[in-house]
């Protein structure tokens, strides 16, 4: 993130308000990187911790608040972070020089907030201040949610309090760390947790067929390239029976919205659906991304999903979590490489003839949910606050 005299500007006005709040000892900063993955759990913890009395302060970067989150919070921070853009001593160094300014920062912005802990979620902006954390001896956590640790939280994780994982077995996670590793799920936000109560219906023979698609800016392209196609090369009465909910790109709605129209298929596309939980609830199949956040959903939901890893990434995170799921008879794990509109749309005409085996897979799904997740989290912050 490059610093600009903006966010100078807005980091000294923060200062001089954190100065005038009451109340700060007993507070919990937190800290995400701007990522839907990084900020709902954070987004979940905040809700938590509110409810219990804590004050709540977010460190994230420019992007903090793109989901229209309103994130609970009495102030959102941001800190000069980076994510290191290739090996060359260069990159590093360019990284590196970026994320001591946000270090220096975080250490001026706890020695004026004074939180109880300082949790991070992952991405280069909770560097700063989970260091910043360390050099004024306040307790830290990091949360990992994914099957496999991600970056920052390795860099991080020798250096803090307390580790929060996701899933039972962590791959990265080296052996002096376990002991300080807690299991705690993935928490997801009261939203999910009130849309949880739905139980899934099954779809009936000749009845709708309601179909959620997303997955992220780049899921979004993805899908909008595979899905109407796919579609298209169902039967007649079969798209008669679709329902669709689709994410997309501004730049590629109207040529979504045109091929499903053609295609005879009721569809709504947007960029963003704030309602999305109660959209998944009420479907029939979900297809997306396997972020760890949408897998925490899906399970906590309890409803069957068709997962396209994010190929390429670096560590793999999103496949070791669609595994992780399709393992457990919770969905299906199909590489995008491997998903043709042939093969999707084979999926697809399989899922709206098979009731039972949609049945069973929520069912699977729900088995491999942690609605406590932000509960047991939520307790590990209070002990180390001394609460």
């Amino acid at each position: 993130m490059q610093e600009t005299a903006g966010q100078a500007a807005r980091f000294s006005l923060a200062i001089l308000g954190a100065e005038q709040l009451a109340e700060t000892i007993g507070s919990i900063m937190l800290a995400a990187g701007g990522t839907g993955g990084h900020l709902f759990p954070a987004f979940a913890l905040a809700e938590e911790l509110g409810r219990r009395g804590y004050a709540i302060d977010l460190v994230t970067d420019e992007r903090g608040d793109r989901y229209g989150t309103g994130f609970p919070a009495r102030q959102l921070y941001q800190i000069p972070a980076a994510t290191l853009q290739g090996r060359s001593p260069t990159a590093v160094a360019k990284t590196a020089v970026t994320l001591g300014r946000g270090t220096r920062r975080a250490y001026t912005l706890l020695g004026k907030v004074r939180p109880a802990v300082v949790v991070g979620f992952g991405g280069y902006p909770t560097f700063p201040p989970l260091i910043a954390a360390g050099f004024r001896s306040i307790p830290t956590i990091i949360h990992e949610q994914n099957a496999i640790l991600g970056r920052a939280n390795h860099m991080l994780a020798k250096r803090v309090t307390a580790i929060a994982t996701s899933f039972e077995n962590v791959r990265n996670l080296d052996i002096p760390w376990q002991a300080k590793v807690h299991f705690t799920g993935n928490p997801v936000r009261d939203v999910v947790i009130s849309a949880s109560a739905i139980p899934y219906q099954s779809p009936t023979a000749h009845g709708p067929f309601r179909l959620v698609v997303f997955g992220g800016s780049q899921g979004a392209r993805f899908f909008s390239d595979a899905l109407p196609p796919a579609l298209s090369k169902l039967s007649a009465a079969d798209r008669a029976r679709l329902e669709v909910v689709q994410q997309a790109r501004q730049e590629d709605i109207a040529r979504v919205e045109q091929a499903y129209c053609e295609a005879g298929i009721n569809a709504e596309v947007a960029t963003f659906f704030k309602d999305l939980p109660e959209r998944m609830a009420a479907a029939h199949l979900v297809v997306a991304r396997a972020g760890a956040s949408s897998v925490a959903e899906l399970t906590v939901l309890g409803r069957p999903s068709l997962l396209v890893p994010l190929p390429h990434s670096l560590d793999n995170d999103q496949l070791y979590n669609a595994i992780r799921l399709a393992e457990a008879g919770g969905g299906w794990c199909i590489e995008q490489k491997d998903l043709d509109p042939e093969r999707l749309a084979l999926e697809i005409t399989t899922a709206m003839s098979s009731p039972e085996r949609l049945e069973s897979a929520a069912i699977a799904a729900k088995t491999q949910g942690r609605p406590d997740a932000v509960s047991r989290l939520a307790d590990l912050v209070g002990r180390l606050a001394g609460q």
